[in-house]
């Protein structure tokens, strides 16, 4: 990866065993975040797995088919929250990976473009590690469109591409969170809630885009793609074992 982030780095790995629930999962990073910025967190990688979840951005929050859509969310067992960063409505559950990368930098917005591109790039090869046919760049129609999304391919059908990851980021005076979301295992449930979110948001795109990896690659799942990904940041930084437990007894939140 170029650029001024290359040098000799440290990164502490945060595998967190359980979800602390749809919104305290997503508001914890957003913690974490500031904890970095106040000097109390150096750079960090977060990994879970998720509740269902759908995260509505903030344009679709204004939309008049906003609380249609969270009614059916909530039919489907997801639950709809809305997240600080911006983009369209995704969903996420316990067969996909987040991934919450936080750093602490004096000027974040320096490269913030660059990071969407370089992580994008780091992820689609962690996938492609594990043999998924991954690749950067937005497809025709998808969910929650993004220059830097990681889309897979058929093998056997390259026409037919659909949406992996999604990225998004949250830059602040003092620091930035990078979060991407991979979508390994189960893809229907998140079909059939997108389906009827982007309807009742009156919002177009093409179903065949969402899918997950292990549509593409059989008996793939979500450990064997967490640990490439581990793998994957070894060539952005060295990689240190953190405790999730200790992030967790520094935390307001608990008693």
């Amino acid at each position: 990866m170029g650029g001024p982030e290359t040098a000799s780095r440290q990164l502490t790995v945060y595998r967190q065993k359980e979800s602390m629930g749809a919104a305290g999962d997503l508001d914890f990073a957003l913690e974490l975040l500031q904890r970095a910025r106040n000097g109390k967190l150096g750079p960090s990688l977060r990994l879970y797995r998720p509740q269902p979840t759908v995260a509505f951005g903030q344009r679709d929050a204004n939309l008049p088919g906003f609380q249609a859509a969270e009614e059916a969310c909530r039919e489907l067992g997801f639950e709809p929250l809305i997240r600080k960063a911006g983009g369209r409505a995704a969903a996420y559950h316990q067969g996909t990976l987040v991934i919450d990368h936080i750093e602490p930098h004096p000027d974040a917005i320096v490269r913030a473009k660059a990071r969407f591109s370089e992580f994008g790039e780091l992820l689609a090869g962690a996938l492609r590690s594990v043999g998924v046919h991954a690749a950067v760049g937005e497809i025709p129609g998808e969910y929650c469109p993004g220059e830097f999304s990681v889309h897979g391919e058929d093998p056997d059908f390259p026409a037919h591409r659909i949406k992996l990851i999604g990225t998004a980021q949250r830059v602040v005076s003092g620091g930035w969170l990078f979060s991407s979301v991979i979508v390994v295992e189960d893809s229907k449930p998140i079909r059939e809630v997108l389906t009827a979110s982007y309807a009742a948001l009156g919002l177009e795109w093409d179903t065949a885009t969402a899918g997950a990896a292990n549509d593409l690659l059989p008996h793939l799942d979500v450990s064997t793609v967490e640990d490439a990904v581990i793998e994957a940041y070894r060539g952005y930084a060295d990689i240190l074992d953190g405790d999730f437990r200790a992030l967790l007894s520094e935390s307001p939140q608990v008693s």
